[in-house]
């Protein structure tokens, strides 16, 4: 009971829902994009099992605090530069995401399926989707848990900020998901911020970071260009009636 009575306590809740939540806006673009290879009536469940499975995980992780905070700790040096897991979860997920974007904006370029298109959205296959949910969020989510284990000193508290920002991607991922699969052109745009955030990541693995506010304010600025420019397709058919 001391704990709801704690001004302090719920200070650290509040600023830890609002951080979980904007650290949660690359993995809602990722599994925006990925869930919309499935047939129509399977994404929905895709997105709410991949993300299930990823609250486990951060659960989990915030359950293993002293194992957490050794993640920051380096295994190796070499020539000065130490490398610890985090760092090597962070490069290995950034290049992961480097990959699949790319992937991704090349189908798109060339007007060519990818393999796993080949035979319809059917062949991605529901386990694939939910797998690289969980494991791509697993890798936007090691800072964010890090920053949870700092800012609250209480577990009750870091579980329920996680459940809340969770449960706020699972409502927002339907509809970015579905503005996605309307407007192919928001398709590109979100891939190019993918392949933004996978360098990031990368560069943050090799201990050059780059602060998140710079990346959210280049999101926030072309999706503002995105924007007009379907305000102007939108005007030129209905110009021309179609």
């Amino acid at each position: 009971m001391e704990l709801l009575t704690d001004p302090a306590v719920w200070a650290s809740f509040a600023t830890l829902v609002v951080l979980e939540i904007v650290l949660g806006v690359d993995n809602v673009i990722f599994l925006s994009i990925v869930s919309n290879r499935l047939p129509e009536a399977q994404r929905a469940r895709a997105r709410q099992v991949g993300l299930i499975g990823a609250l486990v995980l951060r659960i989990l992780l915030l359950a293993s605090i002293a194992w957490i905070v050794s993640l920051s700790q380096p295994f190796v040096t070499v020539a000065g530069f130490g490398l610890s897991w985090r760092d090597v979860i962070l490069i290995a997920g950034g290049l992961f995401l480097i990959y699949k974007a790319a992937t991704e904006i090349h189908a798109e370029v060339e007007g060519e399926e990818p393999e796993e298109h080949a035979s319809g959205a059917a062949s991605a296959g529901m386990a694939s989707v939910i797998g690289q949910i969980m494991l791509l969020d697993l890798v936007f989510s090691i800072d964010s848990v890090i920053t949870a284990v700092g800012v609250a000193d209480h577990l009750e508290v870091m579980i329920g900020a996680v459940v809340i920002a969770i449960m706020v991607m699972m409502v927002a991922a339907a509809p970015i998901a579905n503005f996605v699969a309307r407007h192919p052109s928001t398709k590109m745009l979100a891939l190019a911020f993918l392949v933004m955030i996978g360098m990031a990541l990368v560069a943050d693995g090799f201990h050059y970071h780059v602060e998140r506010g710079f990346i959210y304010a280049a999101m926030v600025f072309g999706g503002f260009v995105e924007v007009l420019n379907l305000m102007r397709g939108r005007r030129v058919k209905r110009l021309r009636g179609i």
